[in-house]
């Protein structure tokens, strides 16, 4: 049996319950209560004759509460069974989330339906009146882009999806099974895509400098899309984290500008960075964006000059020359006095064997 057949059938029996009791009259001279609806009328020429009522006011309201028994029954039954009717024709909406990135807010849920259903969201702020996306209403898409609907951002949202007949459908019910979603504050909760960046390389590779663009957002004013400076403004800091090639140890260096200059790194070596945004105004747990993708700098051949000053360069060269400079004369004085040394010995022996 479909759910508009039982609805109506309960519908029915209801008002045959709702026809066999009605309120007893009251008798026009004596201003006693007559017997229950269900009885004959007292016809007018009756009115004349004196009346007395068979059910005292207890009894009356005993049996009045007796007889209404089985239609508080059956009207529970009904709203019951509707209900269960509802949820079973119409699932709710299941896992209802928020994505948001760089406040491209998007409302998630499933499953997709199928053509007996659609879905319906519904949105406000925390305390507000309730608003519907136009893009949103008896959809088959199981998620809705709320960007540019929430327009306060340091306000916090809540959300619901509705399921329903799909477009064209009669409505067969008044309520329809809906599921909420957690609260969402724009400010707060979207999550900061790491921002792309340039490196710039001194000649003697001892200074880098790191160029920061302003990622955009998926917010517009008058036409013209914000970066996510136009959004926070001076709360807006970039962390960059950077290390030495194939090094584990990291240095972290915080701008709020879009440039920051890295100085006294290691002559020829490779550095690799990471850039991050960093907004203090917001809670902890999110005051940091996504790590942007690492990008390293090259390794330089390191030349002499680079490395060494003139001074020791020359000394490097001046040294080994004087150091041979001394040996090669001391061998020439050694020999000289050697052979000073044979010829005076030879001029004596001469003189002893004259």
């Amino acid at each position: 049996m479909s759910s508009s057949s039982l609805t109506q059938e309960l519908t029915a029996t209801t008002s045959d319950v709702r026809h066999q009791i009605t309120v007893p009259e009251k008798d026009a001279d004596q201003g006693a209560d007559r017997g229950p609806a269900h009885m004959t009328r007292t016809p007018p020429d009756a009115l004349s004759r004196p009346q007395h009522s068979t059910i005292p006011g207890k009894e009356l309201k005993m049996w009045t509460m007796t007889r209404l028994h089985p239609l508080c029954v059956v009207v529970l039954m009904h709203a019951c069974l509707t209900a269960l009717l509802a949820h079973a024709a119409f699932p709710p909406a299941q896992n209802v989330t928020w994505k948001s990135t760089n406040f491209k807010t998007v409302l998630m849920w499933g499953p997709e339906p199928g053509p007996e259903y659609s879905y319906t969201v519904e949105f406000s702020q925390v305390g507000r009146d309730r608003q519907r996306n136009p893009h949103c209403i008896q959809s088959s898409n199981p998620q809705c882009d709320l960007s540019s609907s929430l327009s306060e951002l340091n306000a916090c949202y809540t959300a619901d999806v509705l399921s329903e007949p799909p477009m064209g459908a009669p409505r067969e019910i008044k309520d329809y099974p809906y599921s909420s979603s957690p609260r969402f504050c724009p400010y707060t909760h979207t999550t900061l895509l790491g921002p792309s960046f340039k490196l710039e390389v001194s000649d003697d590779h001892r200074v880098t400098t790191v160029h920061i663009s302003d990622p955009l957002t998926a917010l517009f004013t008058d036409s013209r899309q914000l970066s996510i400076r136009d959004v926070f403004g001076d709360d807006l800091e970039y962390k960059v984290t950077y290390r030495r090639n194939k090094s584990t140890g990291k240095k972290v260096a915080t701008t709020k500008s879009n440039v920051v200059e890295l100085k006294s790194l290691d002559h020829g070596q490779s550095y690799c960075f990471q850039v991050q945004t960093f907004i203090r105004s917001r809670p902890t747990a999110t005051q940091l964006g996504e790590l942007s993708p690492t990008q390293c700098t090259p390794y330089k051949d390191p030349k002499l000059t680079d490395q060494y000053s003139v001074g020791v360069l020359a000394a490097a060269v001046l040294l080994p020359l004087l150091l041979m400079g001394g040996i090669i004369a001391l061998v020439v004085v050694c020999c000289r006095r050697r052979t000073s040394q044979k010829t005076q010995n030879q001029k004596e022996n001469q003189a002893l064997n004259v």
